[in-house]
């Protein structure tokens, strides 16, 4: 099931809000550019930014998420329903040829089991054309982001059209590597509702990820830097070979 911070429909529409400019979309546009992808999969679209990005340089696009609060709010921005939109996750989606499948944010690390990691690779690669590409980011576990979450605890709070101000906190909530767990705490402050979100994400080492793929039919063409995040993530790029 997705977390509430997807999922819940008051926590949805403020997603964007508190996510904040999402610069490292345009490294993703670029590299579609760069393979010549027409026909692209998003993979865990959620509110549906890059979907409607990558729609806006004329491609075709197809975007699938589990958490159904989250796909609403990304079809209130395809103004034009260019967009197919698909509640469900990559197992769910049908052989479409794609030439691209991508996957941003921390969406490949919300897969804790063997078992989830692999039935999302391998229906990517059913949904992929034949020498299609895998394009996502995971997080560097030897940079161990969950010590600076823990160290900013801070509250934000944003003023929200629609919502008014909202207060936000995050806590660490427990690790034990590979697993990271944390709590996102929402006080919506016109009504003093409080709604909490509770995730956890697997941390994959370089070598984990890559055997991975290789096992499941794809090969690594390149590992690149987020150009948004240097030293914080790694940038897979893959092609199915199978």
């Amino acid at each position: 099931m997705p977390d509430a911070i997807f999922s819940h429909p008051r926590l949805a529409r403020i997603y964007d809000a508190f996510d904040g400019d999402r610069d490292d979309l345009t490294a993703y546009l670029n590299i579609a550019d760069e393979l010549g992808a027409d026909r692209v999969l998003d993979v865990g679209c959620g509110t549906g930014c890059l979907a409607v990005l990558l729609a806006e340089s004329g491609r075709t696009v197809v975007g699938v998420d589990p958490a159904e609060a989250s796909l609403e709010i990304a079809k209130s921005k395809d103004r034009t329903a260019r967009i197919t939109w698909v509640h469900g996750d990559a197992t769910t989606v049908s052989a479409l040829g794609a030439d691209l499948a991508v996957m941003t944010g921390n969406v490949a690390q919300v897969f804790l089991t063997d078992d989830d990691w692999t039935w999302t690779l391998q229906g990517i690669h059913a949904a992929l054309r034949p020498r299609g590409y895998f394009v996502f980011e995971t997080r560097r576990p030897e940079r161990q982001v969950w010590e600076e979450w823990a160290a900013d605890a801070a509250q934000v709070i944003l003023d929200i059209p629609g919502s008014g101000p909202v207060e936000q906190r995050r806590e660490v909530t427990d690790v034990s590597l590979p697993f990271v767990s944390f709590r996102h705490t929402y006080r919506f402050l016109l009504d003093g509702t409080v709604v909490t979100s509770d995730s956890t994400l697997r941390f994959r080492s370089r070598d984990e990820v890559e055997s991975s793929l290789v096992t499941h039919g794809y090969r690594v063409l390149d590992v690149r830097e987020a150009p948004d995040r240097p030293g914080r993530e790694f940038v897979f790029i893959s092609e199915r070979t199978t």
